[in-house]
């Protein structure tokens, strides 16, 4: 996969599409026509070559069809290449910084939509994510408790006995869809900012059985700022820790 995303990369036009995305996300594909001076057609296909290295992800929302950037496998190139010789401070560089949206239609536009493969049933991937000895090993040290039925509550705790997020549950359809209110406790800033939303979406691969497509939508975010940009940077490396921890049995430095 390291391969396709470097060869995605290469291209000048492509990443002149990326940066459109990195500065307002979840873009028509006449929006992304508009500043290359290319035929809708040849963006079309640039686009086509960057959903397929995972570089961007596509959702529909009525008749639009909208790009978003996809931070998961910047972060695993980061994991594999850059952690090795790097300072911690270069972390900062896989922050993907976006522009709140405003939404033309009734539908208010998901905020951040970031995918990854996982090689692992939707079963496993779905235990990983309810079962708290498992998501210590991926959720930055912390564990999710909740009796998972519709409506009840949900909290997330650190190894030192801090809570660190907490919520409702939603939707709950196991093993494919968990959506979730949101809301951060212990960090600084967070304390005026409404829940926000988190939707976990699993499924099988059309191609490989054995692996599984896990998208996380995180809206609902219009009054929570600052919870944004924590997830916005998060988000990523919980999933990259969830498919090393999954496929691996070992879990990311730091995590």
């Amino acid at each position: 996969m390291e391969n396709e995303i470097f060869k995605a990369l290469a291209d000048p036009s492509r990443r002149t599409l990326l940066d459109l995305l990195h500065a307002s996300d979840g873009r028509t594909l006449n929006e992304l026509c508009a500043p290359l001076e290319m035929s809708r057609f040849g963006v079309m296909k640039h686009l086509n070559q960057l959903e397929d290295a995972g570089l961007i992800t596509t959702r529909k929302v009525g008749r639009e069809k909208l790009h978003y950037l996809n931070a998961v496998p910047i972060r695993q190139i980061y994991d594999r290449w850059v952690s090795k010789y790097a300072e911690p401070w270069a972390i900062g560089l896989t922050s993907l910084k976006n522009e709140l949206e405003r939404e033309t239609h009734m539908e208010i536009k998901p905020r951040h939509v970031n995918r990854i493969a996982i090689k692992a049933t939707p079963e496993q991937v779905w235990q990983a994510l309810t079962d708290p000895a498992k998501t210590s090993k991926f959720w930055f040290n912390c564990s999710i408790r909740s009796t998972w039925e519709i409506g009840s509550p949900f909290e997330l705790w650190d190894n030192e006995g801090v809570k660190k997020a907490e919520g409702i549950l939603l939707e709950l359809d196991s093993p494919w869809k968990l959506a979730m209110s949101w809301r951060f406790v212990s960090f600084p800033n967070t304390e005026s900012d409404s829940p926000s939303r988190l939707t976990w979406e699993i499924e099988p691969h059309a191609e490989f059985p054995s692996v599984s497509l896990v998208t996380v939508v995180h809206d609902e975010i219009e009054q929570a700022e600052q919870t944004a940009k924590i997830l916005e940077n998060g988000v990523p490396i919980v999933l990259s820790g969830m498919k090393t921890f999954l496929e691996t049995g070992s879990t990311l430095v730091g995590g």
